[in-house]
């Protein structure tokens, strides 16, 4: 086996798809492995582990599927297993720790073992062991997760050492990422379909779709694998490629979430099927694309990229799913957008769409709604005149906005014509 150089925390399908799916692929790939931790299921160590840390990573493209076996975990180790975490991190050779434990995680403070707890630990014994510097990698799904995780990260530091805080700040060299590819959860179909094809009896194969992307800024002290050899892009500024992504890829999600159910489709696939949908979603694109830096030639194929995730039908992603808490991904989604076409003297009617189908969503069209903050938004949309809720929301929204009588009267049209394409009433 390739030496252990990495250790990931969050051992789960997606990590499984994308992280060690670059390492597995890199032209050094035999001077690299993981050393990988479970996040919330400590079973998965112990099946992966009888399988030498091998797994088939399935590529589910529309015209059929790719499977190959992916060796770059080395070593697996549950959670729990807090000598070898905190004996990884003295070893000299340690380039780098990725990670993969979501918002939450690094939320969770309740307790030593907690994952920034543990981190700390893993620093505290790493310099302990005078063992030198180390990239920190977060690859969660969160804008700014460099900052992010070097924030919570130092701040639990400092109050627990302030030696090892300025240590942390000599040695620990923070990467923020940007990470994309979608990976559904694997079914028992999915176990006998890769037994079938392959004879490989393989307990947790992984499915995902064809893309996948990987752009990360910042420095490697203890070097890294030649990942941009296996496709992940390396920047000075990850800016523009979070808001690529944020924009066109989350913003037509939701797009398609909220108008695609209302018009009675379930997966975005079915959406994205529909004419009026996706004249939706290009007009949305346009304007969305005229605030991104990139050539237009990079936005156009990315563009085109997504166009093909979209359409494919076997990774069947529900709308509903993708529905979900949109009070915290609308906000961040839609306003730079509507505020800087309207900054120009346009009229958006693309963002304005995505949120009069948000308003239709929180007063009862199309996926049900399941929101951390149902409570606030839905009284906000709910209540009485249409026109004053669409008023209400776009306040909540973007404060600037509230008042655009304009603005206002379009998102109002826009949530009747919704409705009435389904003979629903507002």
């Amino acid at each position: 086996m390739p030496p252990v150089r990495l250790v990931h925390l969050g051992l789960g399908n997606f990590f499984r798809a994308h992280q060690a799916g670059y390492t597995a692929r890199a032209p050094d790939a035999s001077e690299w492995s993981y050393a990988a931790f479970t996040g919330r299921t400590p079973g998965l160590a112990d099946a992966l582990r009888e399988q030498g840390g091998r797994y088939t990573l399935v590529t589910r493209a529309a015209d059929g599927d790719r499977m190959e076996v992916i060796g770059s975990l080395s070593e697996v180790h549950a959670a729990s297993d807090h000598e070898a975490w905190l004996e990884l991190f003295a070893r000299q050779e340690l380039a780098a720790v990725t990670l993969t434990i979501t918002e939450a995680g690094y939320k969770d403070q309740s307790g030593p073992w907690t994952a920034p707890g543990r981190l700390v630990a893993g620093f505290a014994a790493r310099r302990r062991a005078d063992a030198g510097p180390i990239a920190l990698v977060p690859c969660d799904n969160l804008a700014a997760n460099g900052a992010l995780a070097f924030g919570v990260l130092r701040e639990l530091a400092e109050q627990a050492d302030q030696s090892l805080a300025s240590w942390i700040d000599e040695y620990v060299a923070v990467v923020t990422t940007m990470v994309d590819r979608i990976t559904p959860r694997t079914t028992e179909a999915d176990i006998a379909l890769v037994r079938d094809r392959t004879g490989f009896a393989d307990r947790c194969p992984v499915v995902t779709e064809p893309f996948s992307d990987w752009v990360l800024a910042g420095a490697f002290p203890a070097g890294r694998p030649q990942w941009e050899r296996a496709g992940a892009t390396f920047t000075e500024d990850i800016t523009p490629f979070e808001e690529r992504k944020l924009w066109l890829l989350n913003g037509g999600h939701s797009l398609l979430a909220y108008a695609g159910s209302i018009r009675g489709h379930v997966t975005v696939d079915q959406a994205v099927a529909d004419e009026s949908c996706l004249a939706w979603l290009e007009q949305w694109w346009d304007e969305a694309s005229a605030h991104l830096p990139q050539p237009e030639s990079e936005i156009a194929a990315y563009r085109a990229a997504l166009l093909a995730r979209f359409e494919n039908p076997r990774i069947a992603h529900r709308l509903a799913q993708i529905a979900m808490d949109g009070s915290q991904k609308i906000a961040i989604r839609i306003p730079p957008v509507l505020r800087a076409e309207r900054a120009a003297g346009r009229m958006p009617l693309g963002a304005t769409r995505v949120i009069a189908a948000w308003i239709c969503h929180l007063r009862g069209l199309g996926a049900p709604v399941s929101d951390a903050r149902a409570d606030l938004v839905v009284p906000l949309a709910a209540g009485g005149n249409l026109a004053e809720a669409v008023r209400r929301i776009l306040t909540w929204l973007a404060k600037d906005q509230g008042a655009d009588s304009d603005l206002i009267s379009v998102v109002t049209t826009q949530c009747r014509e919704l409705a009435a394409n389904q003979r629903e009433r507002l």
